[in-house]
């Protein structure tokens, strides 16, 4: 049994019907798939590193290392799903992204990334302020850092299609289950929901942050909301105004400035804004604090996209984060023949298919080298007490945003 349909879960499911072809498998997940953060993100899923913690993306040399090792095999097991389900280049591609810099602090923080990418063997780009302008149409942007590896998701169409494809008579998925309790009998654990109860030998949790709604890793994982606007789609002239490429994927030199993309597909042709994170540790943001937060990312499309001074937004939303102050993921056997891949630290495309494959096989009892690389981690640090944790939380946000200054 899996208790989760994200990136991990669903990565879990496939991976334990591949092991275990046998054997039937169920999935539950307390709402929709997609609807949930899974389908709420930016669609990034990157192979170099991008520690959201740092301030130019890089760590350790060695970990970095492990971490490409892990995130390349998580592009490898997608890319492979959509060979094997047909999925279309909207759902997923290899496209590269870019660091974009507006101000000269942001073209520091790239020449930092660069030195950093250098000692890691790792191949980029630099890309002046008219090749930016060339991409994107607009002229905010100074300079750029190109990485080919990343591979640009529809998040919530790949885990649709990622759905339907490993969905079957072995495999089931149950929607708008949450599971109200997970106890331990004699040798099995069983999960009940509102509509019905699961008895399984063994148990695969990836629920991210909801891991401490099981009564695991209390005073450990670090909530965050970061938040999205997506405009209403362009029109012809609209388009023509803009220029650029029809479809770019930018993330800020400043690891807390704004991440853009330009997408065209099913929808239309669109442009996506997400700023802003705030600690929250509920779990749960209101309408109210989303519209606040819109204005912010109204004023960030604004300022790179005066050529658009008439198009609105038609989306926003904000998506939960699990972090550890230390960087690090809950992976491993948390009880008896209970497994979690949780806490992703904000990189959950590429981390949670990972993961979610991973555990599985540590559930499976397959090792590998991999599944060593995914194992070298300690686990997550205790967080303070709680006020000093909000507040320290909130302030650490909020003066990141502050020195972002116009790369926000």
């Amino acid at each position: 049994m899996v208790i989760g349909a994200g990136f991990a879960g669903l990565s879990a499911a496939r991976r334990l019907a591949e092991l275990h072809p046998t054997d039937r498998i169920v999935v539950l997940d307390a709402c929709r798939v997609a609807e949930g953060p899974s389908g709420r993100n930016s669609g990034f899923m990157i192979d170099v590193p991008h520690d959201l913690s740092s301030d130019d993306y890089g760590g350790n040399t060695e970990n970095d290392h492990r971490q490409i090792r892990l995130n390349r095999a998580a592009i490898d097991y997608a890319m492979q799903a959509k060979e094997q389900w047909q999925m279309s280049d909207e759902a997923i591609v290899a496209s590269g992204k870019i660091n974009g810099a507006i101000t000269a602090r942001g073209v520091a923080h790239n020449q930092a990334y660069a030195n950093h990418l250098q000692q890691l063997s790792e191949p980029f780009e630099r890309l002046d302020a008219q090749a930016m302008h060339e991409v994107t149409g607009t002229r905010c942007y100074i300079e750029g850092l190109y990485s080919p590896g990343t591979v640009m998701l529809q998040p919530a169409l790949y885990t649709r299609n990622l759905a339907d494809g490993i969905e079957s008579n072995r495999v089931q998925i149950f929607e708008n289950s949450p599971v109200t309790s997970l106890e331990k009998l004699a040798g099995t654990w069983l999960a009940k929901s509102p509509a019905g109860s699961v008895n399984a030998p063994r148990v695969i949790l990836t629920v991210n942050g909801h891991l401490q709604s099981f009564g695991f890793y209390q005073h450990h994982l670090v909530h965050v909301f970061t938040y999205g606007s997506m405009t209403r789609s362009l029109t012809d002239n609209e388009k023509r105004a803009l220029g650029g490429k029809d479809n770019w994927a930018l993330t800020p030199a400043d690891p807390l400035g704004t991440t853009v993309r330009r997408i065209s597909g099913t929808g239309g042709d669109r442009i996506v804004i997400r700023n802003r994170a705030t600690y929250d540790p509920s779990l749960s943001v209101n309408d109210q604090r989303v519209d606040a937060v819109g204005k912010v990312h109204d004023k960030s499309f604004a300022n790179r996209f005066p050529m658009l001074n008439n198009v609105a937004m038609e989306y926003r939303w904000g998506g939960r984060l699990c972090l550890s102050l230390n960087s690090v993921p809950v992976f491993g056997e948390i009880d008896n023949n209970l497994f979690a891949a949780c806490c992703q630290n904000g990189l959950g495309t590429a981390k949670g298919t990972i993961a979610g494959k991973l555990i599985a096989e540590l559930a499976s009892c397959n090792n590998s080298a991999l599944l060593e690389d995914q194992l070298a981690d300690t686990g997550p640090t205790r967080l303070p007490p709680a006020p000093i944790a909000r507040v320290g939380a909130s302030i650490r946000l909020k003066w990141g945003e502050f020195r972002a200054g116009k790369e926000l």
